[in-house]
């Protein structure tokens, strides 16, 4: 997949993100985790995804101008790989909120997985 492909694949997942946060947001299903994007959704939903999209389309563009960069390509796969999480996050969050909780267990399961080997080690 090429530098161009790459952009606008993030360019999507960040649309993705930004569509899926209002509806978890608006249903009180979930509730935003960034600050600034919290604080944005507060004003209304125009604001939030103005920036939102400005950051994603910001990011996407950048990282494709200097894609013949090594750190911009190493840069691109991790931004691809957290914004692949994070649509697992959601895809859990959706089957939470139509009442399957096996996927959420998991998850939390998951990220408690770092916590826990610290506490071993400690």
């Amino acid at each position: 997949m090429g530098a161009l492909s790459k952009s606008l694949v993030l360019f999507a997942l960040n649309w993705i993100d930004a569509q899926l946060t209002l509806i978890w947001v608006r249903a009180d299903i979930a509730s935003e985790g960034n600050g600034l994007m919290s604080a944005l959704l507060r004003i209304g939903d125009a604001p939030f995804l103005l920036v939102k999209l400005a950051i994603g389309a910001f990011a996407a563009y950048t990282l494709y101008k200097c894609s013949h960069l090594p750190l911009a390509r190493r840069g691109m796969q991790l931004v691809l790989m957290i914004y692949c999480a994070l649509m697992i996050a959601h895809a859990a969050t959706g089957l939470s909120a139509l009442g399957w909780h096996t996927p959420l267990a998991f998850i939390t399961y998951i990220t408690n997985v770092p916590h826990t080997l610290l506490t071993l080690f400690s």
